[in-house]
């Protein structure tokens, strides 16, 4: 019995990986930009294909388009496998979107650095934690016009609200997963911050 039960939450989690993975990987900030024919995104900027970047084209209508879609598939990713295998697939559908947009496979694993996706997974985890990330991420972004600094500042806020309000055990090892990989993925901006060479929000490069 103990094998059964561990065999089905094993399978539970891959699909629910899988899931959120697939929903994911979709490269909205690519998809948007190429049909208002604007070509490749990854060609301006940092060459990133989140809403930042998009927002280097002057088009703040596919900014906000590519952010609501990055936010809703990291929604999507939890609610899908949520409703399929449960907690245990809110849980790991999650994780799932947020590897999906970091590393799309038909990008040739290369994403975006998840900024959004986290949100909307965390929202729909924990809406209280999300909230608290935007307000965060809002502060820092007046004070300083640094979308990097204050996505970074932010991430460490969601992981302890989870964390001191919520006590779900698995739901925080993967909140710290998720914050540590956005560490990674900003390590570029990380270097030009403590260079004092980021660049804020608004300009060109």
């Amino acid at each position: 019995m103990a094998g059964l039960i561990y065999g089905v939450t094993l399978s539970s989690v891959v699909f629910s990986l899988l899931i959120g993975y697939l929903i994911g990987s979709t490269p909205f900030g690519l998809i948007v930009t190429r049909l208002a024919g604007l070509g490749d995104v990854r060609k301006i900027g940092s060459g990133n294909i989140g809403a930042t970047n998009v927002l280097r084209t002057g088009r703040k209508g596919l900014a906000a388009l590519t952010l609501l879609g990055d936010l809703g598939k990291g929604a999507a990713g939890v609610l899908v496998a949520s409703s399929l295998f449960g907690p245990v697939g809110a849980v790991a559908g999650g994780v799932g979107a947020f590897l999906g947009h970091l590393y799309p496979f038909w990008l040739r694993f290369r994403g975006g650095k998840g900024v959004a996706t986290y949100i909307g997974v965390v929202a729909a985890w924990y809406w209280p934690a999300a909230l608290v990330f935007c307000g965060v991420w809002l502060a820092v972004a007046v004070a300083s016009r640094m979308s990097s600094l204050a996505a970074l500042t932010a991430s460490l806020a969601a992981p302890a609200v989870i964390g001191f309000f919520h006590h779900d055990v698995a739901m925080l090892i993967a909140v710290l997963a998720m914050t540590a990989l956005l560490y990674v993925r900003h390590r570029d901006n990380i270097s030009r911050l403590l260079a004092g060479r980021e660049s804020r929000i608004g300009e060109n490069s």
